[in-house]
Parts: structure tokens; sequence; C-alpha cells
């Protein structure tokens, strides 16, 4: 680093310790980072917590400009939540598959309240403090419900907001950019103009009247709560290409990058010259090094997904202010009020913690499904013209339950692959090996969650001594089993005939046939707190771990309750389900000297493999 650098930083480390140092940052030092670069991973993870900085830190300890004052842009967005945000996602999507992807497409839905604009490391929770004091002073007066106007073009799509409305909500963004001004010394450009939330831009003329046929179809009588939420993005890559890692890559020469699924890949289309056919250079964003990849192993995002959300300022309706003043309002920290009344009251979970004092629960995501590796005709692939079953593929299961209506209802209740079943012994067996005890089990119906638990008990040596409790409140989120107006899941009988050791005996918080179809995320959320009020209270009292086995979904829905958080937001909780990989855990922990429960590091590592595509040799030997 270059002595003017150097100096820089030592005049803000100075400066930091001739006051408090944040609670962020105090940990990161005291474990040997130099403040400048605790600083940058503090802000490149949204100030969110220690173990996140301190990943980011281990991770990007070969990046080469990880000691370069390169600062992080910043941008406010008025973002719906509810209802309204569903219909908006659901036009996105139709829209796309309708008339092709546009430009809207590449961000969430949303207002623009800012530029974007830079703010140094050191001065990010200022930030925060702008939009708290911008937040509480507009508070009052924010409108309860913000009239939006439909507008089109030959190019553009989109809704207006009325004036009067507008006039606070550009209110809003100038007080914002004040105190940023004052408080973080950084220069914002609200937005001063007509606000708009688009819906589609640069289309192909002739889908002008789809697209708007699509947006009138768009109910905007719905009450919908705002948020302001502020947004970082690494400012070096804006306008390059996004890539995803798909499948895990080990670098075969010195100048090729490693691939983890879920990281992200920068790409600069213009300096591709030195690659060769189907690879890229590019920059990863997990650990900021360059180098050369397979582009076949990745698929093209948005930028958007690799925004940072920092905080959010929530504007509740005018509806609930007065039941609000000395509540939520009144209690603000960081611009984030207290979350909104949920599905379920404070009191049941104070209780659902009270009972599960003493206790340990881990919840994993099932092993690998037939569908996920062999698509939506996996069914047809394995079956005879009458009907019966055959193995077409070693990744194939060797044989399948016996179903009442046949093998016809597996195709909306797949079962776990052979290399799934590998997976969930390989868990089981590094349970195992962890010394935990496990004291009791639940599942989601879906077969490859009770797939996944007898296999894990296998390896745990308490298949014959531990039932698995098969609870449908666990069940993934309805909404997303697209087309299935009815859920074909196994019984209990056909479980048990099956040789799954299941209890006959325990009665579920949810009995299968309450499970509908297209349930709202609202009824999802409250499904899985009831439900996993009935797992901790239908727990032994002593020490040990409660194993639940069930979706993706399962490790946020069922972990926040018993942590006293309220859901997440929809779009925010979809994109984290996306990350969850086969046999993804989340650990929760009573913190018995404070009385509560905290997600700490599962007893075993995770698991992670590269894929292996089809091989006929055949093909292999005539296309040589």
């Amino acid at each position: 680093m270059a002595a003017g650098e150097t100096q820089l930083y030592a005049k803000v480390f100075n400066k930091l310790r001739g006051r408090s140092v944040p609670s962020l940052l105090e940990p990161l030092l005291g474990m040997g980072f130099p403040a400048h670069t605790a600083l940058k991973a503090l802000a490149a993870t949204g100030r969110k917590t220690v173990e996140e900085a301190s990943d980011w830190l281990h991770s990007h300890c070969n990046d080469p400009s990880l000691n370069d004052p390169i600062p992080q842009e910043y941008a406010l967005f008025l973002c719906p939540t509810g209802s309204l945000l569903e219909k908006l996602q659901e036009f996105w999507r139709e829209s796309k598959r309708q008339c092709a992807k546009n430009r809207a497409h590449e961000v969430f839905p949303h207002i623009t309240l800012c530029d974007f604009f830079t703010c140094e490391d050191q001065k990010v929770e200022c930030l925060y403090e702008a939009l708290k004091r911008a937040g509480d002073r507009v508070l009052g007066t924010f409108p309860a419900a913000v009239p939006l106007v439909l507008h089109s073009s030959i190019s553009y799509l989109g809704f207006f907001v009325s004036d009067g409305p507008a006039d606070i909500i550009r209110e809003f963004a100038v007080m914002f950019a004040s105190e940023a001004s004052s408080l973080a010394d950084c220069t914002v450009k609200p937005c001063t103009k007509q606000l708009h939330l688009t819906l589609a831009h640069k289309f192909y003329p002739h889908h002008q009247r789809t697209l708007e046929q699509l947006a009138r179809a768009i109910p905007l009588g719905h009450s919908c709560q705002w948020t302001a939420a502020l947004y970082s993005r690494d400012m070096r890559f804006v306008h390059y290409q996004t890539l995803r890692v798909l499948y895990q890559y080990n670098p075969q020469n010195v100048d090729e990058l490693m691939l983890s699924p879920g990281d992200h890949v920068f790409v600069d289309p213009t300096q591709q010259e030195e690659a060769s056919e189907g690879w890229v250079i590019g920059t990863s964003q997990w650990t900021g090094c360059r180098g050369f990849l397979p582009e076949n192993y990745t698929e093209r995002v948005s930028e958007c997904d690799t925004w940072v959300k920092h905080r959010t300022y929530t504007f509740s309706l005018a509806a609930d202010l007065s039941s609000r003043k000395d509540g939520e309002a009144s209690g603000r920290r960081n611009g984030e009020p207290h979350p909104p009344p949920t599905s379920w009251s404070v009191c049941s979970l104070q209780s659902l913690q009270a009972t599960a004092a003493r206790k340990s629960i881990l919840v994993v995501r099932h092993g690998e499904r037939l569908d996920q590796i062999f698509g939506k005709s996996w069914l047809q692939q394995c079956s005879t013209l009458d009907g019966r079953y055959y193995r077409p593929d070693l990744n194939f299961p060797r044989s399948l339950p016996r179903r009442s209506c046949g093998i016809k209802d597996f195709e909306n209740d797949p079962p776990l692959s052979s290399c799934g079943i590998f997976q969930s012994r390989m868990a089981g067996e590094a349970l195992l090996d962890s010394g935990i005890s496990v004291t009791c089990v639940f599942t989601s119906p879906a077969l490859r969650c009770v797939q996944t638990a007898k296999h894990i008990l296998e390896e745990l040596k308490l298949e014959k001594k531990i039932k698995i409790r098969v609870e449908p409140g666990i069940f993934e989120w309805t909404k997303w089993e697209a087309g299935k107006n009815t859920l074909t899941l196994m019984t209990l009988e056909e479980l048990k005939e099956a040789n799954f050791n299941v209890s006959m005996d325990y009665r579920p918080a949810f009995p299968l046939a309450s499970l509908l179809p297209a349930e709202s995320y609202q009824d999802f959320v409250h499904r899985c707190a009831v439900s996993m009020g009935q797992i901790v209270s239908a727990c032994p009292q002593d020490a040990g771990v409660t194993l639940i086995v069930g979706h993706g979904s399962a490790l946020d829905s069922c972990t926040r309750p018993l942590l006293q958080l309220p859901p997440r937001d929809c779009a925010d909780f979809a994109q984290l389900v996306r990350k969850v990989p086969s046999l993804g855990m989340c650990f929760c922990e009573e913190n018995k000297e404070e009385g509560k429960w905290e997600l700490v590091n599962p007893p075993v590592k995770t698991l992670t493999h590269g894929s292996n595509s089809g091989f006929n040799w055949r093909s292999w030997t005539q296309g040589s």
C-alpha cells in the first residue's frame, strides 16, 4: 500500500480511537484485522454481523484490491411490500414470459429516491442515522396510500406517483440528502423529477399492448407498507455482466478462478480477447480474485443480485399511526422500526422460548431430488408403458416405495436421487462423529424429507430408537408448488408400509388435508410459526438436539419465530431460499445466560460437490 494511503488510514484509525469504537468494529480489531480492511468488510456486508465481516475478510485474503481505498456506492429506494409487491413480481414473471426480458427486469420493483453516491467506509453508520432522521421527520405526514397512475409510451411502461404524495416523498429524499451531507459528508442528488415505478423499459414496440394489458391487471386498491431501503454496490463493476456460479470448479491452472455455487462473477465484455471459446475472464465477488472460468458453469443474472441491503425504514399505514405513537414510532433503532404485527404474537413467542429452554434445534434441507437433476420429465424417463418403474441411470434409486395410486403420484412428490441418499448418509455420519445427541426428529411430509431423515437416523444408529414425526405444517410454501391443484403426498400408512419408522401417534399442528394450494406468504409463515410452537412443546425438556428435516425455506421460516424475529420481506425470502444447497443446515442453540435462542455454527461442515453430466459411449465414439 502506498505511503499516502497508509497515512490516510492512519488518520481514520486515530479518529476511531479518539471516540468509542463501534460495536461491530471492535471485535474485528481484536482479531488482528487492520482498521481500514475491517471497515471495508463491514461496508461490503451491510454492517450486519461480525461473523459475516470476518468471513468476508478471510475469503478476500488474496484480493489484490483489499487495501485500495475504494468506497461502495449507495442509493436509496422506496420499495413496496406485501400483496402489491407480490402482484408486481407476478407482472415481472409474466411480462418476461410473454414479451421477453427488458431493462425493468434488471432491478426489483422500486421508486428511485436518489442517484448512486459514494460514502467512505468509516462513515456508513452516519448514513443509517441520516435515514432514521429523515424518516422520523416525515413519518406523521407520509401518505396512507401512494396513488399510482399507469403511464405508457412506445418504450416505457410504469406507474407515476400523484403530485400530493409525490411531494412528501420527494421531501423525504431531500431531507435524507441533507442529513447525509451533514453527517456523512456525502454528496447526494435526490430525485426531484416525476416519481415513478418502472414496469417495463426498452421493450419491442409490438409488445406494448400486451404489457399494458398485464399492467392493468395489477390491483392497486390494496393498502401497502412502503419501505425506504438503502443499498450499496461495488462501484468498480457497474455495467459489467453479472454471472452466478452454478457448479463447483477447481482451477486446473494458476490463472483460473475457483468457483463455488452461489458466488457471483463480474465480467467486462470488452476485455475478453485473451479468453478461449467457452471461457471468460471475470472477478469473483466472494474472493475479489480475477481469472479465467468456464462460462457454462454459470448463468447470467441481474446486477442488483449483488447489491447489499443495509438498512430500511418502513412507513406504517396512517390508519395504524394512532396505535403506534407510543410503540413502534418511539422504538426505532438505526432507521429500522420495530417489526409490524405478524401472524404470531409476542406472548406466544415468549411462551415458545420458555418451553424450549436447554434445547438445540437443527434444521436441515433434504438431499438432492430426482427432478432437480432430470427435469420435469423424470417420471417418463423411468416408467414403462404399463406404469412400472425401472432405473435408466445410476442416479435413479434402485426402487420406489409403493403408493396407492401408482407411480404417477411421484410426479408431484419426487424421491431422493441416489446422490441425495448418499448426501443424507454423509450428513448422518458426520453428525455421529460430532457427538451430538439427537432426541427427536420431525419432517415435512414430502417423501424426499422423510427419506433424508431416515438415512440420517440410520447413520446415527437411531433408526429403530427414534420415530419420525411427520409435521405437514413445515411443508414447502404451497405457492411454489406451481400447477398442483392438490398435494399428492404419502399417507402415514403408506410410509409405514414402505418401512419408514414414522410415528402413528403424533398429532401434527396441521393435518395433511389443511395444506391448501397457492397459500399466501402470510399464511405460510404463520403455519410454520405455529408448527414450531408445537414441535418445541412436543420435545423432551432435557438437553438434546431436535432434528427438523424440511425444505430450503425451513432454514428461515422455522428459525425466525424461535429467534423472535419477524418474517422477512417476501422478495428477500425467495432470494435467500434459492441459495440453500442440499443438506444445508441452520443450528439454533439456547443461550442460558440471556434466556434466548441464537443461531450458531452447525455441528458439521457443509457438503460441496461438482456436477457430472450424462454420458453415452456410443454417441461419444461416433462424435470423435
